[in-house]
């Protein structure tokens, strides 16, 4: 099993099991000879990564994570690792299969990542469990997000860096929300955006 990448040139996590080994099939063996250097909870330590995606399964959060993937965006791996902090119930890629991976920190084995060609198909998808599609992009027309009585089960879109959410993807939708701003820019860091905005769910929502 690879380790994780931790980005700090010192070791962390912990080190081989101490003493009998445990007779629980969420632990994993190598982990359990070798040492868990991963970057996850301590009540994690040494779970398979199929044993840690299970318990995680028991208490998701309705809440879905879709980003617009067009031109490779480094900011996709920023959300997906956010959606993992968050636990969403799954993380939808829009547009190309392949996305940057890199800023995700391998979070992504921890979530349920689902591809979609395109904002039209989903909708489509969306449409039957009945969850309402909110953009956050600060176009024409755009909610503020403060204050606003977002639903518990929905799908969050978010688009790219330079170019924000399609004109497809704000049809998809069924509003569209922006992070009030008061500095000198346009626009927030796409990464930071997601995160402000589940954040926002997550205080209305999560207990």
């Amino acid at each position: 099993m690879a380790d994780e990448p931790v980005g700090t040139g010192h070791p962390v996590g912990v080190g081989p099991w101490p003493g009998p080994l445990p007779d629980d099939p969420r632990y994993d063996p190598e982990l359990l000879a070798d040492g868990d250097r991963r970057n996850v909870a301590d009540q994690y330590r040494y779970w398979s990564v199929e044993a840690i995606v299970a318990d995680l399964d028991t208490r998701r959060h309705p809440l879905h994570v879709a980003i617009e993937n067009w031109a490779h965006d480094l900011n996709i791996g920023s959300v997906v690792r956010t959606a993992n902090a968050f636990n969403a119930a799954g993380v939808h890629i829009v547009g190309r299969r392949r996305w940057n991976r890199r800023g995700a920190m391998v979070t992504d084995r921890y979530l349920h990542v689902t591809h979609h060609p395109d904002a039209g198909a989903l909708a489509e998808w969306a449409a039957s469990p009945g969850l309402p599609i909110i953009g956050i992009d600060n176009v024409p027309g755009s909610v503020p997000i403060e204050g606003y009585a977002l639903p518990r089960e929905c799908v969050l879109l978010f688009g790219q860096e330079s170019t924000g959410l399609t004109a497809e993807a704000q049809a998809a939708c069924d509003v569209v929300l922006h992070i009030t701003q008061y500095g000198s820019t346009r626009s927030i860091n796409a990464g930071a955006a997601a995160a402000i905005a589940m954040h926002a769910w997550a205080t209305q929502h999560a207990r």
